[in-house]
């Protein structure tokens, strides 16, 4: 009796997380943890972003970064000079030569202590070479592909977009699903920029005869501002402190309640930042973010707690978009938005409406021919079709999977298949009344008998849908997990359920059962 009493409650409480989404003038009456079932892009609307990640361009970066790095690790005066020449960057390959033929072993082994395994160097003589594999390549395009699609994420939540679908497509394309979003301008605005930000030293010793000619000394790089591109800063390419040491970014005002953009370094880059504002007081530093200088203050005094402001002239949306691009991070790689498109809500709309009205006229048939045919059993079985498709809604609501059309495919052939789990017990039953059993018997017979036959036809149907899911992407996926979620109700409520509203129907004794001919 515990073990009936025990499903039906697991059952009630499934079907109740149904609720919200089947009523939804019902919802604020259930906790915040029990809503409706997100819709998708095919049923609510919205928009549809296709991003390719500029795997191109992010190898190139890494090549100069490759080339700065050897530069910098054979000029460490700490551990000694290494004379060189001809140091160049073609091809993605770094190369120089090493004036003493004695220095190469020791320029390989500092290169290597410093670069680590990521990088193979070799020689040639006196010519040294720094490269990327084809396979460590395959591997910072895999890493750059996941790390956009966790950056871009962040950067959406953070905007408050309600249930978006950011998932990989081909290997460097990024698929991003917005329901409800009909203008998508500001969101590509923000996902599409690099938002690199460094910290960098202004050179003062530049005149302005220097930046109208565009020639830039070596180690200087002329940078507009940001919002105002026409005028240039002269800065030098070292970076001071990078953008990585970034904790924490919000919007905020100053003294004058202008918005400007407080920013928290981590340990590291705090210890950076106050070196850097401790011995350069009264000189100028630029804030650049991807390649324009957000502005170009002059240090008045050392800032030794990792805390700062960044300033820009900029209103208080454009500092909380700003806010959100540095909280979130850098992409790896810039991207770019190859495909768009917008779905009205209106043809969802017409889609949810038209299947409403299916689902009724299918369940009142379904019902008649439980009836006609099974009689009080068909009854049992309408409910328990009833609860399944209440337990299936409720779970994937609890489970915050989106709702889409192949979704409601999903659901759609769960139920058919529910209804032949249904069935069987019922056509075993039949066949041992036919054979003289008792009816109470024949009930238990006929359900204990059906069951390999119902567990072989799910379970395999279970496995198809797992391996869709694993290996599946967009709409397969929502079909997939519809599919799995109703492989398990059905089972739940065909081998518990049934049986236990039969047991209760039965009570205990040998009823007539009306469809094998009123025999007991």
């Amino acid at each position: 009796m515990f073990k009936k009493l025990a499903v039906v409650l697991v059952a009630a409480f499934c079907v109740l997380l149904a609720v919200p989404t089947m009523s939804p003038k019902l919802a604020p009456y259930f906790p915040s943890w029990i809503g409706p079932v997100p819709l998708g892009l095919d049923l609510k609307g919205g928009a549809q972003l296709l991003l390719e990640v500029d795997t191109a361009t992010m190898l190139q970066e890494k090549t100069e970064q490759l080339y700065e790095e050897t530069r910098s690790a054979l000029i460490d005066r700490e551990k000694g000079v290494i004379r060189f020449s001809g140091l160049r960057n073609a091809d993605g390959v770094v190369s120089f030569v090493v004036r003493d033929e004695n220095q190469v072993s020791d320029a390989k082994g500092r290169l290597r202590r410093v670069l680590g395994n990521v990088v193979d160097i070799t020689s040639d003589g006196k010519t040294v070479s720094l490269s990327y594999s084809d396979e460590q390549k395959q591997e910072m395009i895999q890493d750059a592909l996941a790390r956009s699609i966790e950056i871009v994420r962040r950067r959406i939540d953070a905007l408050g977009t309600k249930e978006p679908s950011i998932q990989s497509q081909g290997g460097k394309y990024i698929l991003v699903q917005l329901p409800g979003v009909d203008n998508p301008e500001r969101i590509k605005e923000l996902i599409g920029q690099t938002a690199k930000m460094t910290f960098h030293l202004v050179n003062e010793n530049v005149s302005q005869e220097q930046i109208a000619s565009g020639r830039a000394p070596n180690g200087t790089e002329f940078l507009p501002y940001m919002d105002m591109p026409w005028q240039m800063v002269p800065v030098y390419s070292r970076v001071e402190v990078s953008g990585d040491s970034l904790k924490d970014s919000q919007a905020d005002f100053d003294q004058h309640n202008m918005p400007v953009v407080s920013t928290v370094f981590d340990a590291a880059g705090a210890r950076r930042f106050a070196k850097l504002t401790t011995e350069h007081v009264n000189e100028r530093f630029a804030i650049v973010l991807d390649g324009k200088v957000l502005s170009a203050p002059v240090i008045r005094e050392p800032i030794p707690g990792g805390r700062g402001q960044i300033s820009g002239g900029f209103g208080l949306q454009e500092a909380k978009d700003l806010a959100v691009l540095l909280r979130s991070g850098a992409l790896p790689a810039p991207l770019q938005v190859i495909e768009e498109r917008t779905v009205g809500a209106g043809l969802g709309a017409d889609t949810i409406a038209g299947g409403k009205i299916g689902a009724v006229a299918g369940i009142i048939f379904i019902f008649l021919f439980l009836f006609m045919v099974y009689r009080g059993f068909g009854v049992i079985a309408g409910i328990s079709l009833m609860v399944n498709l209440g337990m299936i809604v409720g779970l994937t609501a609890l489970f915050g999977a989106t709702l889409t059309l192949p979704g409601i495919a999903g659901i759609v052939l769960t139920l058919g298949m529910a209804v032949d789990a249904n069935v069987l017990p019922f056509e075993r039953i039949r066949d041992e009344i036919r054979a003289g059993t008792p009816s109470l018997r024949a009930v238990n017979l006929g359900f204990d008998r059906a069951m390999k036959a119902v567990l072989d036809g799910n379970l395999t149907t279970l496995i198809c849908g797992l391996v869709l899911f694993q290996f599946g992407a967009g709409p397969i996926r929502g079909f997939a997990v519809t599919l799995s979620i109703g492989i398990l109700t059905t089972l739940f409520t065909c081998v518990w359920l049934t049986k236990a509203l039969v047991d209760w129907y039965m009570n205990g004794k040998n009823k007539k059962i009306g469809f094998v001919g009123g025999k007991k």
